[in-house]
């Protein structure tokens, strides 16, 4: 017998493209929650063997990699200009990390040359390894719960080892505060404060395997971040959305959660566009709004920017 709560996740950059980079458990282990693996995705290609008599024909696994997904506590360091230990799997859902020692630490979109990363993901005695891996994330901040990012990696496919089982240090990961008026200062959209039920930045990234003769790779060949948050009403004059979304408004988000230095994470979205409203929330008989945005490029890799400080 296996022991499903015996897993492991190590994750590491990689120095070149699909070079084991080694992920240790003293140094690379990631505090993880709601894990999935799916170890062997692919196709079953038929060999359509002409035969005198009915029956199956064999097949040929092809295209196989895999994928994992898992939560991540929203936390800082706990060191303000001190990256935290998620840092990597951002990097691998092409995102840049910008470190001022001391102050912060920025994270922001790119187009070109995303990062990619070793991941060993081990239950029981049984190490699967995932090279070249890359993915993609959603930042979730909901009332009285933990702010996670919930991300789906995606990583070429090997045949899993039996190794001898490790022991994660997880020491680098803080813990987090729920999301209340207390622990998230600050909600705004437009400049004016709302109050809000949820809050939902989907990374959007178009992750794909590609495997050919001579190069086998997992790529992210676009991206298109979407935003969903609900919140109370309020009257037209104050903000209206059904005229903002058909004049094809954009307007800035603001979400500060976190109250002490160096576990605090800002989201600031500079310009997002007012998508159409499509229907009203009843809850404990107040009016809620479930509003949806675009973030939008302006000069290029700057839809959004989340800093830690």
């Amino acid at each position: 017998m296996i022991n499903w709560k015996t897993k492991t996740v190590l994750v590491k950059i990689e120095d070149e493209y699909g070079e084991d980079s080694a992920p240790t458990a003293a140094a690379n282990a990631i505090l993880a929650l709601n894990v999935r693996l799916a170890p062997m995705e692919g196709q079953d290609t038929p060999r359509d063997i002409e035969k005198a008599f009915f029956g199956a024909n064999p097949s040929i696994p092809t295209g196989l990699y895999t994928t994992l997904s898992f939560d991540i506590e929203l936390v800082g360091s706990g060191e303000a200009g001190t990256a935290p230990a998620w840092g990597p799997l951002l990097r691998m859902c092409g995102v840049a990390e910008v470190i001022e020692a001391g102050v912060s630490v920025e994270y922001s979109p790119i187009t070109d040359d995303p990062e990619s990363g070793s991941i060993y993901f081990m239950v029981g005695q049984t190490r699967h390894v995932m090279l070249g891996s890359r993915g993609t994330g959603t930042f979730k901040v909901n009332a009285q719960g933990i702010p996670m990012l919930s991300v789906v990696m995606t990583g070429l496919f090997s045949i899993p080892t039996k190794q001898p089982r490790v022991t994660p240090d997880l020491s680098a990961f803080q813990k987090p505060q729920v999301a209340s008026k207390t622990n998230t200062p600050a909600f705004t959209i437009g400049g004016l404060d709302f109050v809000m039920r949820n809050f939902e930045m989907d990374l959007g990234n178009d992750v794909q395997t590609r495997l050919l003769v001579n190069q086998e790779a997992v790529r992210i060949v676009d991206k298109a971040e979407s935003v969903r948050t609900r919140v109370e009403a309020v009257e037209l004059d104050v903000y209206d959305p059904f005229t903002r979304a058909q004049q094809q408004t954009s307007t800035d988000i603001h979400l500060v959660h976190g109250t002490e230095a160096g576990r605090r994470v800002q989201f600031d979205i500079p310009s997002a566009q007012q998508l159409r409203l499509s229907g009203y929330e009843n809850e404990q008989n107040v009016l809620e709004w479930p509003l949806g945005f675009t973030p939008l490029p302006q000069a290029g890799d700057d839809q959004w920017l989340l800093t830690l400080n």
